[in-house]
């Protein structure tokens, strides 16, 4: 009985180790976002969406009140950007989202008046 109860505890941490490889190693494909997933999340964060055309003439108008953001990692922005748009590296996750919170208030500075523009 001794031996019985040995080996079937064992299978179980054996089951157990197994399972929590495999979910730790897992591949994640992250879901591809829809345009009305954006429009859902503008509206609940109380963001504006605009076009890229009402953009470029908020930007040829007055960029001292706009700040733009790139997003992309350090190498893309290296490869080129939008004049006068300041670099802040962001996963398009919410993880990445929350864990950079307060780096990103930082970031931005105490002028709540501005446009702020990612992209």
């Amino acid at each position: 009985m001794r031996k019985t109860t040995s080996i079937l505890l064992a299978a179980v941490a054996v089951i157990i180790t197994a399972t929590a490889v495999w979910y730790a190693q897992r591949p994640i494909i992250p879901k591809q976002a829809t345009w009305n997933d954006v429009l859902a999340e503008a509206q609940a964060g109380n963001y504006q969406i605009i076009t890229t055309e009402e953009l470029a003439d908020r930007y040829r108008r007055d960029r001292s009140n706009m700040l733009l953001v790139d997003t992309r990692q350090d190498w893309e922005y290296r490869t080129g950007h939008i004049e006068d748009a300041v670099n802040f590296p962001l996963e398009p996750t919410w993880w990445a989202r929350w864990r950079k919170a307060a780096e990103l208030e930082a970031f931005l500075g105490p002028n709540k008046d501005r446009v702020l523009v990612f992209y």
